[in-house]
Parts: structure tokens; C-alpha cells; sequence
């Protein structure tokens, strides 16, 4: 995904390169159709800034990243069928595209964990951090909750690089999140973030980042249509990284067997 090289490559980006960047995050659809004079012009900026702005984002240049837009976008839209062909199809592509993810970094993090430590900024958020707990408990990693603020700053004081901060946030831009962060940034605090996929201030401060993507569906009601948005995203996320995390367990223990 597009969102998650930037946010992999943010600290290297220049000024040039975010006006670059919002630009095409602006129109994501236009600028996979642009021309790199076209694309430039609208930035304001050198068609060679263009060409510079995609390799640092690891492409070979504009026409490997125009290609890649264009890609990503036709996976990311829904069908115009029945809206049960487009749930299915939607959960189809958020599993196949969660599979391909690589954990290792998120598995090994929170392995090496001394404590492990997680915040929800929301009610969504919350019963994401309880299903992880869940899921992890059962290989005796312990995860315990910061409800609030004050709570937070308790637990900070005493908090070094052998703990584990798991933020869970669907914009990751949430005041007290991106405060909490900052902090322990500062402070040389790993941070496993889990926020929707796209650009925000929480994953650019973290060690790591694992996305999903909710998608909005329309439901009809009368001669309205209501959105319905589905989180399964979050839940097949989780189910999908502890099954890597338990086979990161298999390979570290197979390799001291070796050793």
C-alpha cells in the first residue's frame, strides 16, 4: 500500500516531498491518471521532485508508482452489485491483502516485550484491545490496559525500552493518542500501532504499524441509504498476526534447538 510506504519513509521526506504527497492524497484517482508534468504542475514542484519523491518511497520512479496507484485503486473498489456481493467481495479482498502482510517486526516486539501496555481511544477500538488480550493471553503475554490519562502518565514514569505500548486508533489522530506517543517517542518507547490504513500521525510515530481497512457500505432504508461500516477488518487483523506470532515462537525456538 501506498499509505504504508509513506508512513515507512516519513522522517526522509522533505518538505517538497509531503506537498507531493498531499497532493495526490487529495485525488488519489486523478493522480494515477496524471501525466508527471501534469502531476507536478499541480504540486507546484520540478517534474525531477516528482521523480525523487517516488524513489524515496522505493519505486524505480514515476511510472512504476503511477502504476502502483493505479492497482491499489482498482482493488480497493467495491463492486456496484447487491450490497451481500459487496460485503463478500470486501471481505474477500481484506483477507487475501491481511495475508500477504508481513508481522515478523510485530510479532518480535511484542516477544521481547518485558510488559506489554495498550490503549483504545474508542468503543470500537476497546473491543479490538480485548480480543487481542484474548488471543494472546493464551501464550501467557499479559496485556494490561491504560484506561485514561492519569493512568497513562503512572505507568510512563517508569516505562523504558524493554516495554511495549500497543495504541489502537482509527484515524491515529486522536489528541490524547498522538500526545501519548510524542511521549514515548521521546522516551525511546517501542509503539505498535493499530490504526486504519492511511496516512496519520500516530503511525509515523510508532516502531510499528499494522492497518486495516473498514470499508462503508450502503444500506437502503425507505428512500434513504444508510452507511454501514464494517470493522471485520480489525478482528481478521488480529486472528491472522497471532498465527504468525505463534509460528515467530516455532522458528525462534527451532533456531536455538540449531544453535
Amino acid at each position: 500500500m501506498l499509505t504504508e510506504r509513506i508512513n515507512a519513509h516519513l522522517r526522509e521526506l522533505s518538505d517538497t516531498d509531503k506537498c507531493i504527497w498531499r497532493c495526490i492524497e487529495a485525488n488519489r484517482a486523478a493522480a494515477s491518471r496524471a501525466s508527471i508534468h501534469d502531476l507536478a504542475r499541480t504540486c507546484a514542484v520540478s517534474s525531477a521532485s516528482v521523480v525523487r519523491f517516488a524513489q524515496k518511497l522505493g519505486f524505480d520512479g514515476f511510472g512504476e508508482m503511477k502504476a502502483f496507484m493505479r492497482m491499489e485503486g482498482a482493488s480497493r473498489s467495491l463492486p456496484e452489485r447487491d450490497v451481500i456481493t459487496s460485503l463478500g467481495s470486501f471481505y474477500d479482498e481484506t483477507w487475501r491483502e491481511l495475508m500477504r502482510r508481513d508481522y515478523t517486526r510485530a510479532s518480535r516486539l511484542i516477544h521481547e516485550a518485558h510488559r506489554v501496555f495498550a490503549y483504545a481511544s474508542g468503543y470500537v477500538q476497546t473491543n479490538v484491545m480485548q480480543e487481542m488480550k484474548r488471543l494472546f493471553v493464551y501464550d501467557n503475554v499479559f496485556i494490561y490496559e491504560i484506561a485514561g490519562r492519569e493512568e497513562f502518565y503512572s505507568v510512563y514514569q517508569a516505562a523504558g525500552p524493554d516495554d511495549l505500548f500497543v495504541f489502537i486508533s482509527l484515524s491515529g489522530e486522536s489528541e490524547r493518542v498522538v500526545e501519548f506517543a510524542e511521549r514515548l517517542s521521546l522516551k525511546g518507547v517501542p509503539i505498535l500501532s493499530i490504526t486504519e490504513m492511511r496516512h496519520n500521525t500516530l503511525a509515523s510515530r510508532s516502531t510499528e504499524n499494522l492497518y486495516a481497512t473498514p470499508a462503508e457500505i450502503g444500506l437502503a432504508e425507505n428512500e434513504t441509504r444508510l452507511q454501514f461500516k464494517s470493522m471485520l477488518a480489525y478482528f481478521l487483523l488480529l486472528e491472522i498476526w497471532y498465527v504468525h506470532y505463534r509460528l515467530y515462537l516455532q522458528e525462534q525456538e527451532d533456531f536455538s534447538v540449531e544453535e
